[in-house]
């Protein structure tokens, strides 16, 4: 299986490869659950090269570590799964 930041920059720069609509799951501590969201809405801040951020209804921006990154989809379909660990 790919490393999920290996397919996270193949999005971000491959333009052929990013055709379509690609959504993210990941595991959400607080909720104890996976949430997904649209990749268009993920930002990657420089200083932390391994997570990326999100800003929810209420303005709250998260900072989300790639290890938590559970499912990628394209255009509704998985690409990509990362197995549970049995602790989450």
């Amino acid at each position: 299986m790919i490393p999920i930041h290996e397919l996270l920059n193949r999005i971000r720069w491959d333009a052929e490869f990013a055709r379509g609509s690609f959504e993210l799951g990941y595991y959400d501590r607080t909720e104890d659950r996976v949430i997904t969201v649209p990749f268009r809405e993920v930002t990657f801040p420089a200083q932390s090269p391994e997570t990326f951020q999100i800003t929810d209804d209420e303005g709250q921006v998260h900072r989300v570590p790639f290890h938590r990154v559970r499912d990628v989809y394209r255009d509704s379909q998985p690409i990509w799964h990362r197995p549970s660990s049995g602790g989450e």
